[in-house]
């Protein structure tokens, strides 16, 4: 009786060797990294460096490093315009918390019924739906004029808070979407089996899996209306209404004196909000971005 050979055991990869840094390439890499970003932060010292300037010196001196610095911009700034500063301040805070709300809802329901949902022709609503991102905002701007002017909405936020309601940022219904999309389906049929409805399985489910991109659409919602300068131009005539990016532009006038000084020192006060904004939600952020098929 012959003995069978017993397996030879297969061979071992060898290891790869790792890659080694050597430190002056380090050195450069991080070096050169520093440059660029105190290339791109510049403009920002500069900006609050030439709010504690005189108004004259702002744009005869260029240099960041000085010692002739003044709070007095500061002061004339927040008082200057008729109405304290804080008042610009409030309009543009209502304004942002009325559109990420109206976002957050809208969007989020729109997102739902086109990820979860089916529905005769979602296919073509949902391409319809993405169309509108590339159609530009001047083409429509007179036909909603006119509509709010009939609806007597002019000299109110309701112009730029109402639209939010209606899903009508694609962009943020995209974004959900995809991360709907990405959410494991035996969840929702689980939930179906359950008995659960479509409003509960969206309330109890679907929202407490969305918080990155619920967070992701709050961030970008806060910034682009709080930045936004156009709408408010249009569709916001008188002083009490005014929000900040509208306010800063009384600083500056074409036929008379301009304060550039007061207009840096506003400035920096209204970018405080936008970056603690940044500063709390930035995880949230790269992960709704990170997890929504978006690259």
């Amino acid at each position: 009786m012959t003995s069978v050979p017993a397996a030879r055991p297969a061979p071992r990869a060898l290891p790869r060797p790792r890659r080694t840094t050597s430190p002056v390439r380090s050195v450069l890499k991080h070096a050169c990294l520093v440059a660029l970003s105190l290339l791109m932060v510049y403009p920002l010292i500069w900006l609050v460096v030439s709010s504690l300037k005189h108004n004259e010196a702002i744009f005869t001196d260029l240099s960041i490093f000085t010692s002739d610095l003044t709070l007095e911009n500061y002061v004339y700034g927040w008082t200057s315009q008729q109405l304290p500063f804080g008042r610009f301040l409030l309009n543009s805070t209502i304004l942002s918390l009325g559109a990420i709300v109206g976002n957050l809802v809208s969007c989020s329901l729109a997102a739902y019924a086109f990820a979860r949902l089916r529905f005769a022709g979602r296919n073509l609503y949902f391409a319809i739906m993405l169309g509108t991102i590339m159609l530009p905002f001047h083409v429509v701007l007179v036909p909603q004029f006119i509509i709010f002017r009939e609806l007597g909405w002019l000299e109110t936020f309701l112009p730029l808070v109402v639209p939010k309601f209606l899903a009508v940022d694609s962009f943020f219904v995209f974004l959900m979407v995809q991360f709907i999309r990405g959410l494991p389906r035996e969840v929702f049929e689980a939930a179906r089996i359950d008995g659960a409805g479509h409003g509960r399985i969206y309330a109890r489910i679907t929202l407490p899996l969305m918080v990155p991109a619920l967070a992701t659409t709050t961030i970008f919602t806060f910034i682009w209306t709080w930045g936004d300068f156009f709408g408010p131009l249009i569709y916001l005539r008188t002083r009490e209404n005014f929000t900040v990016s509208v306010a800063l532009k009384g600083f500056v006038d074409a036929q008379s004196s301009s304060n550039y000084g007061a207009m840096f020192a506003m400035s920096v006060v209204s970018l405080v909000p936008l970056f603690f904004a940044f500063l709390v939600g930035q995880r949230y952020l790269v992960k709704g971005i990170a997890t929504t098929g978006i690259k």
